[in-house]
């Protein structure tokens, strides 16, 4: 617990609707017209010509931006934090940019996705420009980083990887990697959740699971119906239990990761929902986007940054720290310059950690 002493020089927060021609079509009907919060340093209004560098904060699974700007009861949201930190000379000002990607299915990967929506495409082709329009930044890559914690952080490292004409430094806090480790665990509680909505064929009173589970369809990685039932009734709830919300999460990769617009959802999962067998051409279109497995492919892209940060809990409930230590030898290997830190705490309630990794990207990223 800690005091709050919030500065008297707060900065300023401007919220803006922004109206998305890349979402307006998108395959889960989520709403296009969004609500697009700036944050602003208090040493933007005492001048009319001075530009800022800018920082994007990629909220993670089940979050949005504007949830960062809430009022915390004993922390600081992330306004405050920068405020503080700014007053506290640690950083100098910075514009923050809180964007809207949170979807039916819980959030997204920040990646483009044709069961989900084109969330890269969204961010650096629309959000990007439209807050340079907007607003007095410094609008160029050299000067724009982003930022972020589990899908936000796994956002964060593959934007560095894919889109380094966008973004000039990234800092990663617990992002998804290793999806041996992260993911592979949590899919038999999937699997378990998913199955009270299947429609079973019976034999003699009987589910014949053998009979089942060699199905076609199920073989492949395709919905049976028993997807499309769950969501339904998810969709109808304000409470998710953490077995649902588990399943929600698992679901939403599986359409940011293996999205097929044939399937009956738009995408494959990679197990057999009956046998629980792996499906390993489903897993590998998984493995294709695990940040450990990009580190070749992107390097002279990862050698443009200005600045690389990444650090994990070494207690993470989701075994991310054993991703991001893979991450951070592979980068190395690779001789791609970049900070890894770890601490002693696991993956929930670890804002603090921004007082390291935000005056890092400011350093990184200043005029």
């Amino acid at each position: 617990m800690a005091l709050k002493r919030p500065q008297s020089s707060a900065g300023t927060l401007v919220v803006r609707e922004h109206s998305s021609k890349i979402l307006k079509a998108n395959p889960l009907r989520d709403p296009h017209v969004r609500k697009l919060a700036v944050w602003l340093p208090p040493q933007y209004d005492s001048s009319t010509t001075r530009r800022f560098p800018v920082l994007y904060d990629l909220a993670g699974f089940t979050g949005s931006g504007l949830a960062h700007t809430n009022w915390k009861p004993f922390g600081d949201n992330v306004p405050e934090r920068v405020a503080r930190l700014i007053h506290e000379r640690k950083m100098g000002p910075v514009i923050v940019v809180f964007a809207d990607c949170f979807t039916a299915l819980g959030g997204n990967q920040y990646i483009n996705s044709s069961a989900i929506g084109n969330y890269a495409d969204y961010l650096t082709r629309e959000i990007v420009p439209f807050v340079d329009r907007e607003f007095r930044t410094l609008a160029s890559r050299e000067h724009r980083g982003c930022f972020g914690k589990s899908s936000g952080g796994y956002g964060a490292i593959i934007h560095g990887m894919k889109y380094p004409k966008t973004w000039g430094a990234i800092a990663n806090h617990s992002g998804d990697a290793y999806f041996d480790f992260v993911y592979w665990a949590d899919w038999p509680n999937t699997l378990n959740e998913l199955a009270k909505y299947r429609a079973a064929r019976r034999c003699s009173g009987k589910l014949d699971v053998r009979a089942e589970s060699g199905r076609k369809g199920l073989a492949g990685g395709l919905d049976d119906g028993r997807i499309k039932r769950f969501l339904a009734n998810v969709w109808k709830k304000e409470k998710l239990s953490m077995a649902e919300g588990h399943c929600l999460m698992n679901l939403c990769m599986a359409a940011s990761y293996d999205p097929d617009r044939r399937a009956p959802l738009g995408f494959r999962v990679p197990f057999n929902m009956e046998s629980g067998e792996v499906i390993e051409r489903r897993w590998n279109k998984w493995r294709g986007h695990d940040p450990i497995n990009l580190v070749k492919t992107y390097r002279a892209n990862l050698e443009m940054l200005r600045g690389i940060y990444i650090d994990c809990g070494w207690r993470d409930q989701y075994q991310i720290h054993y991703g991001t230590r893979i991450l951070s030898k592979r980068l190395a290997a690779a001789g791609i310059q970049h900070t890894y830190e770890e601490f002693d705490d696991n993956h929930s309630d670890i804002d603090y950690r921004m007082d390291v990794s935000l005056p890092f990207l400011y350093k990184a990223l200043k005029a």
